[in-house]
């Protein structure tokens, strides 16, 4: 008798379900959620943690049980350290104080050396660039130091390139090629810019969105005016490395209230208790749809990026909205 048993935990990174939110959003069109949370370490990460060190490793840039370092917001570092115990590779961690503290909880929990930085911009809840640099500081410290291999996610060409090969395939093979647009927010820019890569290659048609915090939209050419928002890991006020505006058809902002009421909706509506980036998505998926930009049949397919349990209960200021 045949048997369905993973050799490790690597295994079950990807092959997400495809979710119809069809209660949050009875229509006209219909919203599709990749559901990342549902990976091993919790968000959409783990897909580009494995591909990242793989890679590393493939091409001898990485030696067998060398030493790894990384700059994070959690999520990546929570998909590293789990890749990084099963392949036996001494991980440190660089993050800064304003992500959430379960995160760093977590990669301690598998094995990582976490170190985490002071904000001098932020607040808890609320990381900056300029937070971000003193984290990436201290890494680069410890890899002179060490000669520890960089991850280095928002220029590594596999981030993306991980998305391209497993997230975008998917997503296709699941819509069974029915997908008018696909929106994500951009963080390191790795899925988003992976998924609309294949999506326009498949169909040129697909109408790809990036998804950034108001006040925060410099994809769109915007000045930088709110610089601290709810979504960790995305919108630092910069167009990263591994963003390509030839994929892209136009920006989409999120208020910090859109991604909460959104974030709650989906916990109310559907049952699932995810981050705030997710909320933004799905906020971003009900303008676009709202918009007559797209047939009234239109499927948008989107990402829950991660699991709601990573982030503390954080009291929204709803004024300053």
């Amino acid at each position: 008798m045949p048997t369905e048993i993973a050799s490790s935990v690597l295994d079950l990174v990807g092959n997400t379900p495809l979710l119809a939110l069809d209660r949050l959003w009875p229509g006209p069109g219909r919203i599709l959620a990749k559901c990342e949370f549902l990976n091993p370490c919790g968000s959409i990460k783990d897909r580009s943690s494995l591909h990242m060190v793989q890679g590393a490793l493939a091409s001898g840039k990485l030696a067998p049980h060398g030493k790894v370092i990384e700059v994070t917001s959690g999520n990546q570092g929570c998909g590293l350290a789990m890749v990084c115990s099963v392949l036996d590779h001494p991980l440190t961690i660089t993050m800064s104080k304003g992500n959430s503290p379960q995160r760093a909880e977590m990669m301690r929990g598998l094995g990582a050396n976490v170190i985490l930085t002071d904000q001098v911009e932020g607040q808890p809840g609320n990381v900056t660039l300029a937070d971000v640099q003193v984290a990436t500081d201290t890494a680069m410290a410890i890899i002179e130091k060490t000669g520890a291999y960089n991850i280095d996610q928002f220029n590594n060409p596999n981030n993306s390139q991980a998305h391209y090969d497993s997230t975008g395939k998917e997503i296709w093979r699941q819509t069974g090629g029915k997908v008018d647009a696909w929106l994500a927010t951009v963080g390191t820019a790795g899925t988003f810019a992976g998924v609309s890569r294949f999506l326009k290659e498949k169909n040129p048609d697909v109408v790809c969105v990036a998804v950034e915090p108001d006040g925060a939209q410099v994809i769109k050419g915007c000045a930088v005016e709110r610089p601290l928002h709810l979504l960790q890991g995305s919108g630092y006020g910069v167009v990263q490395p591994l963003f390509k505006f030839d994929t892209m058809d136009f920006t989409l902002g999120v208020t910090d209230k859109e991604a909460v009421e959104y974030k709650q909706l989906l916990g109310k509506k559907e049952g699932i208790y995810v981050g705030y980036t997710s909320g933004a998505n799905v906020a971003a998926a009900v303008k676009l749809l709202k918009s007559g930009k797209l047939p009234k049949d239109a499927w948008v397919v989107t990402v829950l990026n991660d699991t709601g349990l990573k982030y503390p209960e954080i009291e929204f200021n709803w004024d300053n909205e």
